[in-house]
């Protein structure tokens, strides 16, 4: 239980810490939150949970493609926030987008011969 509120912790402050500094320096809080933390410390969790390199090899394989889907959500955004859509509608198209997308790529990959 202590590791689980300590994952939680160290994953919430990562996020706290990019939305704050987004405030001010949209870039550099942008930055912050592009940087593969969640997954890299997803990969650290798991490693010491079970220290398997094909497990890891699979996981971090899989999570390269299921990137793919989710960046157009952050072309999707900005357009529509541009074209007066509002914020939280924009945001729950972006979020729906991704999810079809994603629906997509859990579909397309094994035909593709790609492991998910």
């Amino acid at each position: 239980m202590l590791q689980l509120a300590l994952k939680a912790a160290i994953s919430g402050i990562l996020i706290a810490a990019a939305s704050t500094l987004a405030k001010r320096y949209p870039g550099f809080g942008a930055l912050i939150a592009s940087l593969p933390l969640v997954s890299v410390l997803g990969m650290l969790w798991l490693w010491s949970e079970k220290p398997d390199a094909g497990n890891m090899a699979a996981h971090a394989q899989a999570t390269f493609w299921y990137v793919l889907p989710s960046l157009p959500m952050f072309l999707a955004i900005p357009a529509m926030l541009r074209a007066g859509v509002q914020f939280h509608l924009a945001l729950a198209l972006g979020c729906v987008l991704t999810v079809i997308l994603y629906l997509g790529m859990t579909a397309i990959a094994p035909r593709l011969g790609i492991q998910l």
